[in-house]
């Protein structure tokens, strides 16, 4: 084999997901370089189907990243949530108690954009990069090493930032003596599936049903995503269309039933379900960014936002170091970011317990969300609440 091609930027990038390229925007709009590095093809990242809400401070971001064109023109603005509960359907009226809306895009939609502005202005994304590796995580010259077609590469760098996800490799490359992980596991999953369909309300529609959790989502007008609580164990095999759409019917209730509509299913998966935190987002160079670093489920729609809130305060802190030489950002980033990781986990976890059936684990508690549930939904205050984490806490 040849002799490795050697070169150096100022900030390396793993993984070419959303979190991974807006942080190649953000800093390409602040005049830093920096080189991606992707394990897969760009249409296998693009084809992943995953969050479709956006928080204000998202959508914020894409805009002073200059990547929202598309956005501004296709996605939806929600001002609530409906919630299905004891054979009633009452809407959470985000804009009256938080002041806030969120926004329905699609996260492959988002990376599509993303990866599109990379290419516009002439940004360095390597795609099928294998055998990626880290090194020299504690000097001031961390460097990567891949391949790519049969040649090696090595790229050394000022900071090297974790976007690759769970499953990535930037994570494993922090001694296991120095991780400080907290996880949980649910006692259940989510099948999805895309529908080529309407969806039956002009807003998220949240169920919770003696038979489990559904929700009736959408990536646009005439398209949408729903989810069923399933045991985590389920063959999606055994889940037809029809067996699919008379659960939802079901679950949502006579109000939602006469709005569903049936079509083509476009797509199907299961979701574990669990919460995740590694509170080492720092290891010397290396900072870890969104689901590297936490997973959250799903049900509060924070996944792709925390990402986001972690290249707000890596991005900050990187152009502070490069305009005047400031660590204190740096060092700052990992406490800044598990702040607002964990009050996102206590949300999310609040939102499954409410909404989601615990019965066959404890009964008991199962009955005390379904109380906390009911107080929630008769009270202005606990829906200002519930109004004001799902639009998004500011950074």
């Amino acid at each position: 084999m040849s002799r490795s091609r050697r070169r150096r930027t100022q900030v390396i990038i793993i993984g070419a997901g959303p979190a991974g390229l807006l942080l190649a925007q953000v800093l390409h709009e602040a005049a830093i370089e920096s080189v991606v590095l992707e394990k897969h093809a760009r249409a296998h990242v693009e084809g992943r189907i995953r969050a479709g809400i956006l928080e204000r401070g998202t959508v914020e971001m894409l805009g002073r990243a200059k990547a929202d064109a598309r956005l501004k023109r296709e996605a939806l603005s929600h001002d609530g949530i409906e919630i299905a509960f004891a054979g009633q359907r009452q809407r959470i009226d985000f804009k009256a108690l938080a002041g806030a809306l969120v926004t329905v895009y699609g996260q492959s939609e988002l990376t599509k954009d993303l990866a599109d502005r990379r290419a516009e202005i002439g940004g360095e994304t390597v795609y099928g990069a294998d055998e990626v590796a880290l090194g020299d995580l504690c000097s001031s010259r961390p460097a990567v090493s891949y391949m790519k077609d049969g040649q090696a590469y090595e790229l050394s760098a000022d900071f090297i930032a974790g976007c690759d996800g769970f499953h990535g490799v930037s994570r494993p490359s922090i001694p296991l003596d120095a991780l400080r992980i907290y996880e949980r596991a649910y006692p259940f999953a989510w099948l999805g599936v895309m529908v080529d369909a309407p969806p039956p309300a002009d807003v998220l529609l949240y169920a919770r049903h003696a038979r489990g959790f559904a929700l009736c989502s959408m990536r646009s007008r005439i398209r949408g995503r729903h989810y069923l609580q399933v045991g985590p164990e389920t063959e999606l095999d055994q889940w037809t269309p029809e067996r699919i759409f008379e659960e939802i019917a079901v679950r949502i209730g006579d109000d939602g039933r006469t709005e569903l509509k049936q079509g083509p299913l476009l797509e199907k998966s299961l979701t574990t379900m669990r919460s995740f935190v590694c509170e080492t987002m720092r290891f010397g160079r290396l900072f870890l960014v969104g689901d590297a670093a936490h997973i959250v489920p799903p049900t509060g729609a924070k996944g792709l936002n925390l990402a986001a809130g972690d290249v707000h305060y890596l991005s900050e802190a990187l152009m502070e170091f490069y305009r005047h030489g400031e660590t204190s950002g740096l060092d700052a980033y990992e406490g800044r970011a598990l702040r607002r990781v964990w009050k996102a986990q206590r949300f999310s976890q609040w939102m499954t317990a409410l909404l989601h059936d615990f019965a066959a684990v404890d009964a008991f508690q199962d009955r005390i969300h379904r109380a906390e549930l009911d107080y929630v939904l008769s009270s202005k205050s606990a829906l200002a609440s519930l109004a004001e984490n799902y639009v998004g806490l500011p950074y």
